[in-house]
């Protein structure tokens, strides 16, 4: 790698029993250094992370309680930081992600290391339809959150490299699935640049271990108070700018 640029796989994981052992495998051939944060997996969920504890560049670090995945990242962001990477390609753990545009990802953060790297999906009809609808609607905030800039493609892709340093201070507040369009909203204001590259999604069937754990109610009603802070935050920046 280059002097300077040391990235590491970031996988956030709560109970991926059948897809998490694959997708570090098949991540580790593109990027050897995955850490993988359980963020307080059930049984079946906490074995199969515990399979790949000791696979050689793998760092598996277990959260006592589920957190959420804003909270899981988090604690990866601190980890890889303390392990000296400088870089963090988050990917998540139930094989939606298509981990040939790692090489990708990677060259872009290498050539622009100050940069974040968002993926900009390209569904396929596995997707569901109030899926993209939501992501339609996250989208129109964030566009208004960052005064119409349009940097952000799609705020809601979990498959992104991250400059940890600049991670880490943006201080995002979610814990959960609010966590990825507030970071990102959150580096645009502190001038963090943004490329946005696409990258094809595919979602699994349950059987395949494709299972969604976001939380209707719960979710929608945390990520519509973080719109309405970063709204409220996005005045006091035009009317007290720093």
């Amino acid at each position: 790698m280059s002097a300077g640029f040391s990235p590491c796989a970031l996988v956030p994981t709560y109970d991926n029993p059948l897809t998490i052992g694959l997708v570090v495998e098949r991540v580790r051939f593109w990027l050897p250094n995955v850490l993988v944060v359980d963020d307080g997996s059930g049984e079946s969920g906490r074995r199969a992370v515990q399979a790949i504890a000791a696979t050689p560049g793998v760092h598996v670090h277990r959260r006592a309680k589920n957190g959420g995945k804003g909270a899981a990242v988090k604690d990866g962001f601190r980890i890889a930081h303390g392990l000296n990477f400088t870089h963090a390609l988050q990917i998540d753990a139930d094989g939606q992600h298509q981990v040939e545009d790692i090489p990708r990802f990677l060259e872009a953060a290498r050539a622009q290391p100050e940069a974040l790297i968002l993926g900009a999906p390209l569904f396929d009809a596995s997707a569901p339809k109030a899926r993209i609808i939501g992501r339609q609607i996250t989208r129109f905030w964030t566009n208004l959150e960052t005064y119409g800039r349009r940097v952000i493609q799609d705020p809601m892709c979990g498959f992104r490299v991250y400059p940890l340093d600049a991670a880490i201070r943006a201080a995002a507040k979610g814990n959960a699935m609010d966590f990825d369009p507030e970071i990102a909203v959150l580096m645009v204001w502190a001038e963090v640049p943004i490329v946005n590259l696409s990258t094809r999604i595919r979602y699994l069937a349950r059987e395949a271990g494709g299972v969604s754990h976001f939380r209707r109610v719960r979710d929608n009603a945390l990520i519509s108070w973080m719109h309405t802070r970063l709204v409220f935050g996005a005045i006091l920046r035009l009317i007290f700018p720093t």
